[in-house]
């Protein structure tokens, strides 16, 4: 992996979510990834639980804002701001990588304008 392929993976991600296109889970991840939407939750595996998880046609913007790569392993810094209802999210995406270049391991942490960071 490269910090070119990284990006074009978060692009292609990007795409898929926002067309709401869950067949394109099957381009991005194993067949038996593991996809949580946060580091404590328990992980949807494989591709029919990511795609159900999926479906949310709510308006987004999304921007790629930095790249952190060890080998098979990215970190990746996203910016998304929903407009229905406006919110902004900073997420760091954790993603290990296969040799074929899709995901086997997601782990989103999100946070948000006025998410508390201690317990």
């Amino acid at each position: 992996m490269d910090t070119n392929a990284v990006g074009r993976w978060v692009t292609e991600y990007e795409r898929a979510w926002r067309d709401c296109n869950a067949p394109a889970v099957r381009d991005l991840f194993t067949e038996d990834a593991h996809y949580l939407t946060s580091p404590y939750e328990a992980p949807l595996v494989g591709h029919d639980a990511i795609e159900a998880f999926w479906n949310d046609p709510r308006p987004f913007e999304m921007d790629l804002e930095s790249v952190t790569l060890d080998g098979f392993h990215a970190v990746v810094r996203v910016r998304v701001t929903y407009r229905e209802p406006d919110q902004e999210y900073l997420d760091l995406w954790e993603l290990d990588f296969a040799p074929d270049g899709r995901v086997e391991h997601f782990v989103e942490w999100a946070y948000w304008p006025g998410k508390s960071f201690t317990a």
